[in-house]
């Protein structure tokens, strides 16, 4: 009888195991503290323009933002490369493969004749993610990329990690794979949610909801079309992580359509962010999440390329707030970069 309640007591602690190990987040097991909130406050678009440059690096050297990505074939990515290099920081590649303003325009790097399905009638990178789609072939993605990855490591940069304008690589599947594959060959980490996806899949849920009603076709309480995400993200995040590189728990990627009601000055408007992320921090599960900005050190001139730069120069405004650093700090929040998790990711088991 002794026996049999031995055994029993060991299933149920090998149960206990297994379940600890299914639940156990990505920050757990990068070796963060188990129940912790770990964060990579990032800035998108840097070498965009000088504006977006001095947002970057603004919100990188005098605030709480820890990490950002570089379009390299914008005409201020140069510019940003030699900064990072004299001043490092944790700098990934945004790898781009659209041109969405405009009159503001940038071309692939390995050139019209090597990727034809890359560029519009004006010889520059489509407008839309579904232009890419439509157009370009998986060979020609993987061409681009890798001249983009190799623009940064020519001029001595080595990236901390890679992520996608627009999300372009992740909406269609064979794009999905190419940047996998780009990302395990140079051993660069790629930005992937394979977590809890909280946050994630509720900004798309609401993103969903509006584009319902702005069609006429929602109604309160329908169940909603389930997004494919929810079901192939854990299986390609075990994938990413298996081959050696890191994964977050979650993503959020909607801080560009945070406005307060009315015409909000430039402070108020940065106030009205702060706000906001602090209740993304309280919301957010325990666990590694990336928090996308897109800090502008100036609006007047980036006005002229974009209705968005008074929400860029409040993202910037947001992450040198001192506030949301006391708030971080109080609730014992952790943040870190890309290249603290590669590290991390070497060391794990």
């Amino acid at each position: 009888m002794k026996v049999f309640w031995i055994i029993g007591c060991l299933v149920v602690l090998a149960a206990q195991m297994v379940k600890g190990q299914e639940e156990a987040t990505y920050a757990e097991k990068l070796g963060f503290p188990a129940g912790k909130k770990v964060v990579i406050f990032h800035v998108d678009d840097a070498g965009m323009s000088y504006e977006s440059n001095e947002g970057t690096i603004k919100s990188i050297e005098s605030g709480v933002a820890t990490s950002c990505s570089i379009m390299m074939p914008c005409p201020w990515a140069a510019s940003f490369v030699k900064h990072a290099l004299q001043e490092p920081m944790d700098a990934g590649i945004h790898l781009t493969l659209t041109s969405e303003w405009k009159d503001y325009r940038w071309h692939p790097l390995s050139g019209k004749e090597a990727v034809p399905g890359l560029v519009d009638e004006e010889g520059a990178l489509w407008p839309s993610v579904e232009e890419v789609i439509r157009n370009a072939s998986p060979d020609e993605v993987e061409r681009e990329i890798r001249a983009q990855i190799d623009r940064a490591l020519d001029m001595g940069l080595k990236p901390t990690h890679l992520d996608s304008h627009m999300g372009t690589l992740f909406y269609h599947q064979p794009f999905l794979e190419r940047y996998i594959k780009v990302g395990v060959d140079y051993g660069i980490p790629v930005m992937f949610p394979g977590g809890n996806n909280k946050l994630l899949m509720r900004s798309m849920n609401n993103n969903l909801i509006k584009q319902l009603k702005k069609e006429g076709s929602y109604k309160e309480g329908m169940e909603l079309p389930k997004n494919p995400l929810a079901d192939q993200a854990p299986e390609v995040g075990k994938q990413i992580w298996n081959s050696g590189l890191p994964v977050l728990d979650d993503l959020h990627t909607v801080s560009g359509n945070w406005k307060p009601d009315g015409e909000p000055g430039d402070e108020a408007w940065g106030d009205y962010k702060v706000a906001q992320f602090k209740s993304v921090l309280t919301q957010m599960e325990p666990g590694l999440m990336m928090i996308i900005v897109h800090s502008n050190g100036d609006r007047k001139v980036f006005d002229r390329i974009s209705s968005s730069g008074g929400s860029r120069y409040a993202d910037m405004l947001a992450m040198t707030d001192p506030d949301l650093q006391q708030f971080i700090e109080e609730e014992g929040i952790i943040l870190t970069t890309w290249q603290e998790v590669m590290q991390r990711r070497k060391r794990a088991e």
